[in-house]
């Protein structure tokens, strides 16, 4: 599934970067509702379900070659690991759906293998209802037919990672990102100077709900933060609607 977008009029000028939020007055109810959750739901699903086949279809592979190199034969496997030779095959083939972990260990242990588990950072996370907030309190920000995409990858191949949203302002492509709640502010940022760099856009805002613990978060980093996102403040919420490139990366508490 392709970029997520919230249907409203087309913008009428620059280039198009697909639908857009309406004016505050004319929005659909549902913005940030429940045909964003669901379509943001189904692209996270769709992707998890086409990885965990990728794996199996890899493991598979690796079990063949494992049992062809000890001189076992498929019968041999399925006996020690209480399945059918035809299983076995169907799993080397990468053609099983789902296995059960316990399973899958002792089939790989039979072979000579051992199975080990580990989580990775991945794409970006699926998206909750605080943060969709966030963002249509920040839409209501934007000049009016200004677009706005959410969920938009990055333009790398290969590369999982995506905007929350981007949008186009002062003839530049703008990338979002939205925070509910900072903690980490090194990691935060060297994540977010990295999605500066690869993410293919001229200008970055990055959107903090404006809740007491951030306050006191920007308070407290205040001279980094304004290192990495200079345009802060009321300065910044005018930059949004202004047609001047603010020359910098903006922060919005909203």
């Amino acid at each position: 599934m392709g970029p997520q977008a919230i249907p409203g009029n087309r913008a009428t000028s620059g280039v198009d970067l697909g639908y857009v939020l309406a004016p505050p007055s004319v929005r659909p109810s549902y913005v940030p509702g429940v045909m964003l959750r669901s379509m943001n739901r189904e692209r996270h699903r769709d992707r998890g379900t086409r990885r965990a086949r990728e794996m199996l279809a890899e493991l598979g592979r690796e079990l063949r070659m494992a049992r062809l190199g000890a001189g076992l034969r498929q019968a041999d496997v399925a006996r020690a690991a209480g399945v059918s030779r035809s299983w076995i095959s169907q799993l080397e083939l990468g053609k099983v759906d789902e296995v059960g972990f316990r399973l899958l260990t002792v089939i790989l242990t039979v072979v000579g293998l051992e199975l080990r588990v580990r989580a990775y950072p991945g794409p970006d996370p699926l998206r909750d209802a605080p943060q969709r907030q966030v963002l249509a309190r920040l839409a209501s920000l934007l000049p009016d037919g200004a677009p706005l995409r959410t969920e938009v990858p990055f333009p790398l191949a290969g590369d999982q990672r995506a905007w929350d949203a981007m949008t186009r302002l002062w003839g530049l492509r703008v990338g979002i990102e939205v925070e509910t709640r900072v903690t980490d502010w090194q990691s935060k940022e060297r994540q977010l100077m990295l999605k500066r760099r690869d993410g293919g856009v001229d200008r970055m805002i990055l959107v903090l709900a404006d809740t007491r613990h951030n306050r006191t978060v920007v308070r407290t980093i205040g001279v980094a933060l304004r290192r990495a996102f200079p345009v802060q403040g009321r300065t910044a919420r005018a930059a949004l609607r202004s047609a001047v490139d603010p020359g910098g990366d903006l922060l919005i508490v909203v």
